[in-house]
């Protein structure tokens, strides 16, 4: 793919926390369109390089270009506003509000509010057709008047990326969808975000290999704050280095 197609492109970043280096010098080009997948062991740095990328930690040297615009020192809510969305910033549920209801304040989030009451009524049926049509999308449209609270965990991480959709994101990061789920839970997650595949482009962080495997079109790997090899699902499954860093037999498990 051509440099136009680059939504994030991640040059050289490090980030120290006194003797400990984190992320070191990493780089990393996310394409337009893609679920691209950051693996590797843990402690490797996966969480502190999001981190970067959000806005949530300042790193201590690279370059970090979204669209081609420098984000050095934006801070992670500007970075939101311009596209770049990490789910936990607007994933805190209210667990006393229904699912439609936590959409909606989603959804409003990103329109702002009017002064103009006189168009109040046109703009809250507008907000709840589009927070209807979110819950839709991540497969929730049965639980529109559910207390979030009452939700099983795959169920909340379904509205989490919901509310994450509802930002309209350029570039979504995912930080471990997965975690916690049963086997069920996981395989609706995945169909979800392959549905998404094309309209978002995703950076996800995630430990399940087969959910990798079926999922990205693109992985890297990161070891001790290194991102030590790039490429499709084969090309990572054929690498010496990374079947000794990480992989090991789980590729055979995955193949």
């Amino acid at each position: 793919m051509s440099a136009v197609n680059v939504v994030l492109d991640v040059q050289g970043l490090v980030k120290r926390f006194g003797g400990l280096t984190a992320t070191d010098h990493a780089n990393l080009s996310v394409h337009q369109g893609q679920i691209h997948a950051l693996i590797g062991p843990n402690g490797a740095g996966k969480t502190t390089l999001i981190h970067q990328i959000s806005g949530a930690l300042q790193s201590d040297a690279g370059r970090i270009l979204f669209n081609g615009a420098d984000m050095g020192g934006m801070p992670m809510h500007q970075r939101a506003r311009k596209g770049l969305v990490r789910s936990y910033q607007i994933t805190s549920i209210f667990k006393k509000l229904s699912v439609l209801d936590n959409l909606a304040l989603a959804v409003q989030a990103v329109e702002g509010s009017s002064m103009q009451f006189w168009r109040a009524a046109r703009l809250e049926r507008a907000r709840y057709a589009t927070a209807t049509a979110v819950a839709e999308r991540v497969g929730l449209g049965a639980q529109l008047h559910r207390l979030s609270g009452a939700l099983s965990h795959g169920e909340q991480r379904q509205l989490e990326v919901g509310l994450a959709l509802a930002t309209k994101p350029q570039l979504l990061l995912l930080d471990e969808p997965m975690a916690g789920m049963g086997p069920d839970e996981s395989e609706r997650m995945v169909t979800l975000l392959q549905s998404l595949r094309g309209d978002t482009t995703i950076l996800l962080v995630e430990h399940d290999m087969d959910a990798v495997f079926r999922l990205a079109d693109a992985i890297s790997v990161l070891v001790f704050g290194k991102v030590i090899a790039s490429g499709n699902a084969q090309a990572i499954r054929d690498n010496a280095e990374v079947r000794k860093a990480y992989l090991g037999d789980e590729v055979e498990a995955a193949a």
